[in-house]
Parts: structure tokens; sequence; C-alpha cells
């Protein structure tokens, strides 16, 4: 079967060359079919409950019209006229329907069975009513290619946010959902790179010629990462439902880090970018609003455990907390960025410390109030460990005079940052020496092997 499109009143007109003319006229959105009575009664219940019923109509009428007006109708065909203003899928759907009631060959896919499985229901088009329909053959395709595959079920659970609310009473939506969750909590972490920057994923391309690339990794060894770039296609609300279902799951928390980080890498501008760097001026999402929803989701739907992929992580967060700062977004957010990072901070740089201050109430250049409350959070994590682990406290090494090799290499991680920092910020004329003072003894005596980075901040500050 062909057909050819000509434009009509409406939109655009489809015909099937059979040979023989049209009967029927179906009209689906701005598209009117040209088809035949036959071959979509033969497997649609609904279509051959509704031609039956017209052509009992145009009977009746036909039969109270005097005879000689009937003699001049005769030359008049007829022809039945159907209308649907909601079928799911739209247009294209129905297309695909109209050829397999013509018994063309038709190629599932998982971007095209959901809207397939949902035209067959509403057309009716079932087992019972004839054998080898729409709907068993659908259905068996997305139980044995659609969801024995993680990427597979991505994709149709993207094509069912378009098939709402039927998609979802057809159990499609939820049966995708818990394929997705039962793949991926078999998949291993560690395969999957977090989101990188821009500088790190141009080096990976660069292929050595023994196979490994520029990051030390084999070539193709980060193609899993493609079913976190498919998932970050869905729209928010699906989205947000995935990521509960997980939770719910108690999938592993690595793997829902990563989804809602490679999410906020496609919607949000900058988070992969110095704070000394602009906000590119388009994005992916079109509104502030959108965005600023986006990045709630993001944040609210980070697991609290801290993540073995630091380094990378502590980046993206710190670009999260910049824009949280632009975007103006809740306390709750930004309260729950700085205490993810403050779990990480030994695995900050900084140029991540340097958060601009946004606000006009703070005469600094940079957010001294923020990273004084990520340090807090990190200081008051770091107890919560050591006491748990049974190690002793910042408190009582200090007492009992402990060896500079019990010293926590975290600590002193964090020591070195911090006094980088106090040196970074000593030239703001602004910063008031209370401030200075109260952060720079803020550290305990733990953190500093020597006090040389101290020293050094001090005498920027005094030569402000």
């Amino acid at each position: 079967m062909s057909s050819a499109e000509k434009p009509s009143s409406k939109g655009q007109a489809w015909f099937c060359t059979t040979g023989l003319p049209s009967d029927i006229v179906v009209e689906v959105d701005d598209m009117t079919f040209h088809l035949h009575k036959f071959p979509l009664m033969s497997k649609s219940r609904k279509l051959h409950n509704l031609i039956t019923q017209q052509e009992e109509a145009e009977a009746i009428t036909h039969s109270t019209v005097p005879e000689e007006e009937e003699d001049e109708d005769e030359i008049v065909e007829e022809q039945c006229h159907v209308t649907f203003t909601d079928f799911p899928g739209g247009s294209e759907a129905f297309e695909m329907a109209a050829k397999f009631c013509y018994g063309v060959k038709m190629e599932l896919s998982p971007s095209n069975v959901a809207s397939l499985r949902c035209a067959g229901e509403f057309l009716e088009m079932t087992e019972e009513y004839s054998e080898d329909n729409l709907i068993s053959k659908t259905d068996k395709f997305l139980s044995q290619n659609v969801l024995k595959s993680l990427g597979n079920s991505i994709k149709t659970l993207k094509s069912c946010e378009k098939l709402f609310p039927m998609a979802e009473d057809l159990g499609i939506t939820e049966r995708c959902i818990e394929s997705v969750i039962s793949r991926a909590s078999s998949a291993d972490p560690a395969l999957f790179g977090w989101p990188v920057s821009e500088a790190a994923a141009s080096a990976s391309k660069q292929i050595l010629w023994n196979g490994i690339d520029a990051a030390g990794r084999r070539n193709g060894a980060g193609a899993g990462d493609s079913w976190f770039e498919d998932l970050a296609l869905l729209r928010v609300p699906l989205f947000k439902r995935l990521i509960l279902a997980m939770k719910d799951a108690e999938l592993n928390p690595e793997i829902i880090e990563t989804c809602v980080m490679y999410y906020a890498k496609k919607y949000i501008p900058g988070v992969s970018r110095s704070s000394r760097k602009p906000l590119p001026s388009s994005s992916s999402v079109s509104s502030e609003a959108e965005q600023k929803e986006i990045l709630e989701t993001v944040v609210m739907n980070l697991p609290p455990e801290k993540n073995l992929n630091s380094s990378t992580a502590t980046r993206f967060l710190f670009g999260l907390l910049r824009t949280a700062n632009i975007l103006n977004a809740s306390e709750s957010c930004r309260n729950a960025l700085e205490k993810k990072i403050g779990l990480q901070l030994e695995e900050a740089t900084l140029d991540d410390l340097l958060v601009p201050s946004y606000s006009y109430l703070n005469e600094t250049l940079y957010d001294v109030d923020c990273v004084e409350r990520i340090l807090s959070h990190f200081l008051n994590s770091f107890e919560a460990r050591n006491s748990t682990a049974g190690v002793v406290t910042v408190a009582e090494v200090i007492e009992e005079g402990e060896a500079a090799e019990s010293r926590s290499p975290a600590m002193m991680l964090v020591g070195k940052l911090i006094d980088g920092y106090l040196s970074e910020i000593a030239s703001d004329a602004n910063l008031k020496p209370e401030r200075f003072y109260n952060f720079a003894i803020s550290l305990p005596d733990q953190a500093r092997l020597f006090d040389d980075g101290l020293y050094r901040a001090v005498d920027v500050y005094l030569k402000v």
C-alpha cells in the first residue's frame, strides 16, 4: 500500500492508493484519511460499530425519502465520516494502525510500541475480535523486546509522556519504571563515570594507538553512560516519579545521584563551570521558573550519603549551589546543598570555594557566610563519623596530644583548603577583622600540621 499527502482545508490528506475509491473518511487531529471500510472493520471493533451505526442511520434516512428524490440521489456516492478528537498518539499512531489493518508490514520499536498499544486499545483491536491483532502484537513486543532492555524501557517510558492517561491506565508506564529499576539495580556504578566537564570530555575522546583514551580508560568503557543521558530526556513530573520509585526500591544511592546529576547538567546552565565564568545566555530550559523547579527537584532527590566519586561530584554540587543563589532557590534547597558539600569538603578545590556573593546584603566579594556554613557541616559530620567508628574526636586529640601520624588526612586537606581560601579573601577590603579572625580560628588544631598557610593569610590581610 502506498500513500500520498495533499493539502486539504484542515491540513493534510492521506490517501490509500489501492485502485478502489475510498468509502470512509477518518479525521484525526489535522489529518484526513481516505480509507476503505472492509479492512478497518475486519480488525477494529470500534470502527466496525461506528460504521455499522452510520450505515443503519443512512438506511433509515433513505427509507423515509420519496422515491423520486431517491432516484436523484443515487448518483451521489455515500461516504462514512468518522472523527477522533482524542486519539492516543495522534494522526501518526492512527496511520500505523490503519496500515496494520491493510496488512502492511509494520516495524515496531521502543519509541512507537506504546502509542500503538494505546491505539489498539482505543480502536478495540483485540484478539477476541480478530486473530493476530494489534493489541497482542504490541503486548508481545513490550514483554519480549522492551522490558528486557534498560535502554528500550527508558525510550518507551519517554514515549508515554504524550499518552497519558491511557498509557497509565494500561500499566505501560509502571511496567517501564519497574523495568528500569530492575535493570539499573544490577548495574555497577563504577562503570558509569560522573558527568564531566567539557574539557575532560574532550580529553577523553583522544584515543591512543593501543585503544586507551587520554583519561586512562579503554575505548568504549563509558558506553554505559548512554542510559543516564536517555533518562535526562524525561520531563520533570515523570523523572521525579522515577527517582522516587528508585528510592522506594532502595536502589544504589550512587546510581540515583548520577541520574539526577546528568539531569542537572542537561537542563541547568553553568553547573559544570567555574564561578569566574559567566553563565550561558541560552539553555535547554525555556524559563527561569522551569530552571528553578528542575534545580530544586535535583537537589531534593540527591541521596544524603557521600559519593565515592567525590572530586567530580563536589565540583557539580558547587555549580548547583551557585545556580541556586542566582535563581534565588528556596532556603531548604540551598541548605541541602551546603550540607551535602560539607560531607565531602576535603575533595573541593580553592576555585570551588570562591562562590560569588549574589546578595546586596553581603559586602564581601565572595560569599564567606556560605563557606563558613559548609565548613561547619564538615566539622559536624567529621565528629559524627569518628564517634560512630569509635575514633577519638578532635577535642580528644588536642587534649591527649596525639602524634601527627594520628591526624585525619581529610581534616588536614580541609585545613590546607581553608587557609588558601583565607589568603584569597584576605585582600577584600570589606572583610571585617572580627569575621576574618573568627573564620581563621574555626578550624581545630588538628587541621594544621604547620601554620604557614595561616600566617600567609594574615600577612595578606594586614597589607590591605
